[in-house]
């Protein structure tokens, strides 16, 4: 039995679980949320006890230094070096990576470098690989890419209609991102699908950060993220897809210069942006309920945005027998839930129990009704798990 750390370094979170392997016990899970803000939020949960609190994580390295105390003082581990391997989630892996990878200097390196097209992650992602390896010195650390699932893309899925020339020397291409989510969705949703020979699914990661991909015969055949995780749907504080030329418009307007914009872009747009009340949903919602018109326009945006992914990849795969809503915002808000399959509903067929969406948080569910053209389905994503069978694989 070999103890193994999975760490998933979101941009406002940190989730981590601590397996017994191969068994894949969990041993300890938990999460810090709202990394950057004054009422952070941390849990951790052990044996048969939990823990919450609320406290200042004004970064990721202060999370990181969480996880150790609390395993340390809840007897989890009697020391740290009863770990023996750490994998971490990657968002980009760019053109190096199609796989799974040890940490090494190169590794660490190209990841570094490829920071400008993941600028929430990578750079989250090395700030909690350099903690662990501080701590952890000599353990073995394997980093898992989130775009090695979408590698299954044909070009013209993947390729942009910009001169060839910059898609051959810049790489410049789609990756998309929450592979590793994706991957573990169209395995767990295959239980649904029993009898049917080339199940089509489309899965909805729906968080902080948010991507929607479609997946036939367990393969990525599109997803909605881009060249960087900036792409898709309108997130919490991405645009998500625009018109290119909304960036030359807005630098002429504003005078700012395009790194700048693009920090906009990434930062302080999507839900924060045009609610001008929070990057989280759950506080958008909040205001919406209190009538706040800019809150109830971002939810809105936020809808239309996946309920248009959701129809293009209908397209894309011939039909659909299967859609899988995942990750905080997709396990735990069922008025977002319920509003999609609302706006999807006509065209689709799609149809669900209300009453049982109203009823369901966090947990595994089949929502939609017999009558449903569709399946509809909340199950809860699991990376690290996934994380946990790549980094034990290395150990061995």
């Amino acid at each position: 039995m070999v103890k193994v750390m999975a760490v998933n370094a979101g941009s406002s979170s940190l989730k981590f679980k601590l397996y017994e392997m191969p068994e894949e016990k969990v041993l300890c899970s938990g999460n810090a949320e709202r990394i950057g803000h004054e009422d952070a939020i941390f849990g951790i949960k052990w044996a048969d006890q939990s823990e919450k609190k609320i406290l200042p994580i004004l970064d990721h390295a202060r999370a990181v230094e969480l996880v150790v105390q609390a395993m340390l003082e809840k007897g989890i581990v009697k020391n740290m070096n009863e770990i023996k391997a750490v994998g971490h989630r990657i968002v980009q892996g760019g053109k190096y990576f199609s796989h799974s990878e040890l940490f090494n200097k190169d590794t660490e390196d190209k990841i570094e470098s490829l920071i400008p097209l993941a600028p929430l992650h990578n750079k989250a992602h090395l700030v909690g690989f350099r903690a662990f390896k501080k701590i952890l010195p000599d353990v073995v650390n394997v980093a898992v890419f989130d775009t090695a699932f979408h590698q299954t893309m044909e070009p013209q899925d993947y390729v942009f209609p910009i001169p060839y020339e910059y898609t051959e020397k810049y790489d410049c291409r789609r990756y998309g991102a929450h592979g590793t989510s994706h991957k573990y969705l169209s395995e767990m949703g295959l239980k649904y699908l029993e009898g049917i020979k080339h199940p089509r699914i489309i899965s909805c990661h729906i968080g902080s950060g948010a991507s929607i991909t479609a997946i036939k015969d367990g393969a990525c055949v599109a997803t909605s993220m881009g060249l960087t995780p900036l792409g898709g749907i309108m997130m919490g504080t991405r645009t998500g897809d625009l018109d290119p030329s909304v960036m030359n418009y807005l630098c002429k307007c504003t005078g700012k210069s395009v790194e700048e914009m693009y920090q906009i872009f990434n930062k302080q747009s999507g839900f924060q942006g045009v609610s001008e009340v929070s990057n989280d949903s759950r506080d958008v919602l909040k205001a919406c309920d209190e009538g706040n018109e800019k809150a109830i326009l971002a939810n809105k945006l936020f809808i239309r945005r996946i309920a248009d992914y959701i129809g293009q990849y209908y397209v894309r795969l011939g039909g659909a027998d299967l859609i899988i809503f995942s990750a905080g915002i997709g396990e735990n808000s069922a008025r977002t839930r319920e509003e999609v399959c609302e706006a999807i509903s006509e065209a689709l067929g799609v149809k669900i129990n209300k009453e049982l969406n109203s009823s369901i948080r966090g947990k595994e569910a089949l929502l939609s009704t017999n009558d449903s053209k569709i399946k509809v389905a909340i199950i809860p994503t699991d990376e690290e798990v996934m994380i946990a069978r790549d980094t034990f694989s290395f150990y061995k």
